[in-house]
């Protein structure tokens, strides 16, 4: 089991490290208020998540499973390994549904404003709700590392 740990901790690290740091990028680059510098970060951000966040989740996916199934911790009632599941699936639904389609969109509008040299209420909009959004969807995984680390119930 201590290679599936290996490959699960690699994947927690590429997923996790690549949310915040796409995360901090992107906010600097919104803070510069300069639209190509802007469009450049969330083209970007979407490649990152490409490169990292899903091969990241497909070790966590892959290994996760292996372990859970040869330890045999109980997959039914409520205990860490099915709350930590269940969070990793509100998680995956707030990526899924809500965040790529709202990078899609900043993408989109940070070309047009990178053309008219001027960030739109749109964009703005779209970037605040990926924040909070985005947050969310950093934040469980935090939680879900703290049940699995712990095992605590």
């Amino acid at each position: 089991m201590g290679m599936w740990l290996i490959v699960h901790l690699i994947g927690v690290l590429l997923m996790v490290g690549n949310v915040v740091t796409a995360a901090f990028w992107k906010i600097k680059a919104d803070q510069t208020g300069n639209p190509h510098v802007i469009h450049h970060t969330a083209k970007q951000v979407m490649l990152a998540d490409y490169v990292f966040t899903i091969p990241g989740l497909a070790l966590i996916i892959l290994s996760g499973g292996v372990m859970a199934g040869v330890s045999g911790f109980s997959w039914s009632g409520l205990n860490w390994l099915t709350l930590s599941l269940g969070l990793f699936a509100v998680t995956g639904v707030i990526w899924l549904a809500v965040l790529i389609p709202l990078q899609r969109t900043m993408i989109r509008l940070s070309s047009e404003s990178a053309k008219s040299g001027v960030i739109s209420a749109e964009y703005k909009r779209a970037s605040r709700l990926w924040a909070i959004y985005g947050t969310a969807a950093t934040l469980l995984p935090l939680v879900i590392l703290y049940l699995m680390v712990m095992k605590g119930f």
